[in-house]
């Protein structure tokens, strides 16, 4: 039996458990007339008993599939001749996926012989095997849970409060997972990263003006060593979100002050949909349109005033990016606006001021930490962006300030160590993980500078 199909069973006899526990409920009372009698509404008895039904199952379900495959290797291993138990692990792996394959009926590496077809067998057997064991056992907890839950109803039963405990410990369970899945993103990143620093310096990989992460893939082979002076990569990054912020925040900025203060109700109902869609658009399509359009029109420009304009620039990039988080700025800062009390605004107007006047001495005021956090939030989603800059900014690490230049960013060049045969140890492969610590390291310092700024000037109002 499939797991959907196991999950389906599961959640049905869960339904089937709520509306027997509620009955029941009811029925010990003399019925929905007497409901007062009970400690806790009907439905609560009902969510006591199918949370009884499907927890247990669903935790048997989890752990089951966490160690199936595992406990099937295993015996897969040691059903195996003696002279192939002794391989290295590398060998192991390699034949265990050649018999996962032909159990499969997939192609494997190598020639198919006897050992190699039984053990697809053997494999086959168990894996049928340890499925109907998981549905008859979890079919079976799901039955006795319900049935352990339906017996225990009583009129004084805290139904309420159990089923509110269970819940709060499910929100306790996701959030936990969230911070742990945060904790252990960064180890990932900062282990690896240490494994760089010990190939090369971090003096030399902060301050070096050079970048070249191009090693020799073996010892004998002749190649270069690498340079890996990260300064070019950290200018291009700024660069570029500096070209897109003084795109993005200025029109956002007085998009989000039309659009709450200004225009009418039909102007905003028209506007604010089509500035959602603009911000669903995958970044993919603003490549597309820096490398096809704004790249060449700004090449052509620059032309025609007598600049020197690489046919991928930092300039174009920077600037379909701004158009990009447009929308960002836009809706937070018209969040903000919105947020600020009528009775601000109103009193304002009540005492003269005209609506620029209310705007820039009253509103823009209150809501300013709400927006500077906003623009920090789109700092960051300007350094992390990829495709944009890949399609219209280019590879090349120049060290420069000019924006007709061809720059590249910090992400990008994440992208490109991650990608060929290059050995997972190497220092150049070892190189992304550092980059991409010090891209965490930077985003957090913004995210903490905006949120010091929205609680230091964040106002109490009534």
């Amino acid at each position: 039996m499939q797991n959907t199909t196991l999950l389906l069973i599961l959640v049905a006899i869960a339904f089937a458990a709520f509306y027997v526990g509620r009955g029941r409920s009811v029925a010990l009372v003399g019925g929905p007339r007497h409901g007062t009698r009970l400690h806790s509404l009907p439905g609560y008895y009902g969510y006591f008993t199918a949370i009884w039904c499907l927890l247990p199952a669903l935790a048997v379900l989890l752990l089951w599939m966490l160690a199936e495959p595992r406990v099937i290797v295993a015996l897969i291993i040691k059903g195996l001749p003696e002279a192939q138990q002794v391989l290295s692990a590398g060998e192991i792996n390699l034949l265990v996926n050649n018999i996962q394959n032909l159990a499969a009926g997939d192609a494997i590496s190598g020639d198919v012989d006897s050992v190699l077809s039984d053990a697809a067998l053997r494999f086959q057997e168990y894996s049928v095997l340890s499925r109907r064991i998981l549905a008859a056992l979890t079919i079976g907890l799901a039955v006795l849970g319900g049935t352990i839950a339906w017996r225990r109803i009583r009129p004084e039963l805290r139904a309420r409060n159990r089923v509110e405990h269970v819940i709060l410990m499910l929100l306790i369970a996701a959030s936990s997972i969230a911070i742990f899945t945060t904790i252990g993103i960064v180890l990932s990143v900062l282990f690896e990263a240490i494994r760089f620093f010990q190939k090369v310096p971090l003096t030399e990989f902060l301050f070096g003006l050079n970048w070249s992460p191009q090693t020799a893939i073996r010892a004998d082979q002749v190649g270069s060593s690498g340079s890996f002076g990260a300064v070019p990569l950290f200018t291009g990054t700024m660069l570029i979100t500096a070209i897109a912020m003084l795109v993005a925040v200025p029109v956002g900025m007085m998009t989000a002050i039309y659009l709450a203060e200004y225009s009418s109700r039909r102007v905003r109902s028209i506007a604010k949909p089509l500035l959602e869609v603009l911000a669903g658009i995958p970044t993919v399509v603003y490549g597309f349109f820096a490398a096809l359009t704004v790249a060449p029109y700004v090449r052509r420009a620059g032309e025609s005033l007598g600049l020197e304009v690489a046919s991928e620039s930092a300039l174009a990039a920077g600037l379909v990016m701004g158009i990009m988080i447009i929308p960002l700025v836009s809706s937070l800062s018209d969040d903000e606006i919105n947020a600020v009390p009528s009775a601000m605004r109103d009193g304002a107007l009540g005492l003269g001021s005209t609506r620029s006047e209310t705007m820039t001495k009253v509103i823009l005021p209150a809501a300013l930490p709400g927006i500077v956090g906003g623009i920090l939030l789109a700092v960051s989603r300007a350094i992390g962006e990829t495709m944009i800059v890949v399609m219209a900014a280019g590879l090349a690490a120049n060290l420069t300030a000019n924006p007709f230049e061809a720059v590249t960013t910090v992400t990008v060049q994440i992208v490109t160590l991650l990608v060929g045969d290059q050995e997972f140890d190497s220092a150049k492969t070892l190189a992304a993980f550092a980059l991409g610590l010090m891209l965490f390291v930077v985003t957090l310092i913004l995210n903490v500078i905006g949120l010091h700024v929205v609680r230091k000037y964040r106002e109490q109002y009534d």
